[in-house]
């Protein structure tokens, strides 16, 4: 008859009274999970909309001929937006795949308010072909809050500019 040893393997120190902590305080390590997972998961939304530019990096690009997107709703578009900026919604550049067919050679920048709905963007554009598209990170909110310029949109007459 075979003899089998068993040895008891020791835990080291620190590792112990780790395994000791959390099984005095299940809670709190609950806690810590669960705010490093959605940490782990706001990073990856983020990224999934792909490059990101500041406001001062969008106006260098804007400078050397980048076309600029807003998502907003018309509404809000004409109460203030990004000189030359085009005002198209999410759902018609979902179905418009001859504006993102013109839109393909060149750097495009997408914006809305807070940067979400324009990672959105970002993510369809690229997907029917566009290559350099990028997101206004932290959208309008951001862009005012560096200071930038506003043009608006006047129904009877051309756009004027606001600071």
């Amino acid at each position: 008859m075979a003899r089998f040893t068993v040895t008891v393997l020791e835990i080291p120190t620190g590792m112990a009274q780790l395994i000791e902590f959390a099984g005095n305080h299940p809670f709190l390590v609950g806690a810590l999970v669960a705010l490093t997972a959605l940490v782990i998961l706001n990073e990856a939304r983020l990224r999934a909309g792909g490059t990101s530019v500041s406001p001062a990096d969008a106006v260098k690009l804007i400078n050397k001929g980048a076309v600029v997107i807003d998502v907003r709703p018309e509404a809000q578009f004409e109460t203030g937006h990004v000189v030359n900026a085009r005002n198209m919604s999410l759902a018609k550049l979902g179905e418009d795949d001859e504006a993102a067919e013109k839109l393909s050679k060149k750097i495009v920048l997408v914006c809305c308010d807070t940067g979400g709905s324009s990672a959105k963007a970002a993510r369809l554009l690229r997907a029917k072909g566009v290559a350099q598209v990028a997101n206004i990170q932290g959208g309008l909110v951001a862009w005012q809050r560096d200071n930038l310029p506003l043009a608006r949109s006047n129904r009877n007459g051309p756009r004027e500019r606001k600071k």
